[in-house]
């Protein structure tokens, strides 16, 4: 036996509930023009139905030639459960109409490509919307072996960092981004935060990079960078306890003062580097010091740059006013926090913890609770964060397990230690060639993560390779 639903002149035939089934009345709209309905009125549909049932209607409705598999969102969450288990769960009414907002499902991230290194690789950046045509596509990584390079979409090397003697970094490099389409800031172990002017052959098949800026001031392993691209300011993450703020303009870093000085030739001539070097020398703008343990992750604000964010290995997410340098906001949490993104259309800060999870904290003085969501699934520590850039709502993980994952914020449900959300994908390794990923990730674990609106996905680590995978939009 079966119903019919009608919306003007289309109809679906879906089957019947159940005698027991209540209906529910529900308007089903959409943002994506190519799929919008003739009409938008109510429909009576069973409170049994699920998103395959709810898909299969809005196909009927369509009349389309070919079914598309759709998701729904109910207030902010997706519907993954029953209409009349997600009702219950938000405390609506089964007697209002409920809004469904329905969009193509998302494909799964396919592989692509992978970029293979001689040493594991710490991370991994794209020049995305930085780029002058000529430059679409390029990838940058810092590696292990001390180096970062640029690459094509073809997995091309197009340019590689100097040697040590000739300004370039003595150990490892742990994070290196896009200043702009033509400078390139990057540091890691030797403490040196590393300024690279970036320049391209006529032809785009080769390209060099030239040490212009060293800028000094830490005294333990640099973990992390990030950029404002407008100001050319840096900001950097450090193990001995303190964020760095620079510039990349010469002209408006500061001076070394001569103690910093001195420190910086004692450490070249220790490593028999050229301490002649022609490389200009900086200070910082300024240094912030209040976490007690390694400062692991720092960004600015996505909406003021005057307004940063940092996470550490002392278990506290701290808000920062970069006018004055001190903190306006501290936010302890359960674990070390090893990573930080902003997810600023939902007044969310995301943190990568060691307890394999990540967490959604509401930096607000205002806000009610510390952790506002925590997405779990990760099986050993959560080390990167990148939101998607086609997508407010999508975040790309991570973790030392040897996977990524991709989630949905909106993808919740309430448990016993709060709201909580499972990933939609996970992303394992293809350099394992299909075999079982090794406990705990050993030897496939995952340093960097980065989201590129052309490119897809991309991360690396302990294989020693960039792995591409798409994320073409439905």
């Amino acid at each position: 036996m079966s119903t019919t639903a009608a919306s003007g002149s289309a109809a679906a035939t879906v089957d019947a509930p159940s005698t027991e089934d209540k209906r529910i009345r529900i308007r089903l709209t959409t943002k994506d023009s190519r799929y919008a309905l003739p009409e938008s009125a109510p429909i009576l549909v069973p409170s049994s139905f699920r998103r395959l049932a709810l898909s299969s209607l809005v196909n009927g409705l369509l009349e389309h030639d070919r079914p598309v598999p759709f998701d729904f969102i109910i207030r902010g969450s997706y519907l993954r459960s029953s209409l009349e288990d997600l009702l219950s769960a938000q405390g609506i009414s089964s007697e209002t109409v409920v809004e469904a907002e329905y969009s193509p499902a998302q494909k799964v991230p396919q592989y692509v490509c992978s970029f293979e290194h001689e040493d594991w690789v710490s991370a991994v950046d794209t020049v995305g919307s930085l780029a002058v045509r000529q430059q679409q596509g390029r990838i940058l990584s810092a590696s292990y072996d001390g180096r970062i390079r640029v690459w094509n979409g073809s997995s091309q090397v197009l340019a590689t960092s100097a040697a040590p003697a000739q300004g370039g970094h003595w150990s490892f490099v742990k994070d290196a981004k896009f200043v702009s389409s033509t400078q390139i800031v990057s540091a890691g172990f030797d403490r040196v935060v590393r300024v690279w002017k970036y320049q391209e052959e006529v032809d785009g098949l080769a390209a060099n990079l030239t040490p212009e800026l060293e800028l000094h001031g830490h005294s333990a392993c640099i973990d992390a960078v990030d950029v404002h691209h407008a100001s050319h300011r840096v900001l950097t993450a450090s193990a001995d306890h303190s964020i760095g703020l620079w510039s990349t303009r010469r002209a408006e870093a500061p001076a070394l003062s001569a103690e910093m000085a001195a420190t910086a030739r004692e450490s070249g001539k220790r490593r028999k580097l050229n301490v002649a070097s022609p490389v200009a020398q900086r200070g910082p703008l300024s240094v912030l010091r209040q976490h007690r343990q390694h400062v692991s992750g720092v960004i600015f604000d996505r909406k003021d740059s005057t307004v940063a964010y940092s996470t550490s290995w002392d278990q506290t997410l701290r808000t920062w006013d970069l006018v004055t340098s001190t903190v306006v906001d501290t936010r302890l949490t359960k674990h070390a926090l090893l990573a930080v993104e902003q997810v600023p259309e939902l007044q969310l800060v995301a943190t990568g913890t060691a307890g394999r999870e990540i967490s959604l904290i509401d930096p607000r003085a205002s806000a009610s609770a510390v952790t506002a969501m925590r997405l779990k699934g990760h099986r050993n520590a959560v080390v990167g964060l990148a939101r998607d850039p086609a997508n407010n709502h999508r975040l790309a993980s991570a973790s030392h397990d040897g996977t990524c994952r991709v989630w949905d914020v909106r993808f919740t449900k309430q448990g016993q230690d709060g709201i909580t959300s499972q990933s939609l994908y996970t992303l394992g390794r293809h350099s394992l060639m299909g075999k079982a990923t090794p406990e705990a990730g050993v030897g496939v674990q995952v340093y960097g993560v980065c989201w590129d609106d052309e490119l897809g996905i991309l991360s690396c680590g302990q294989d020693k390779c960039i792995q591409v995978n798409s994320s073409e939009p439905p």
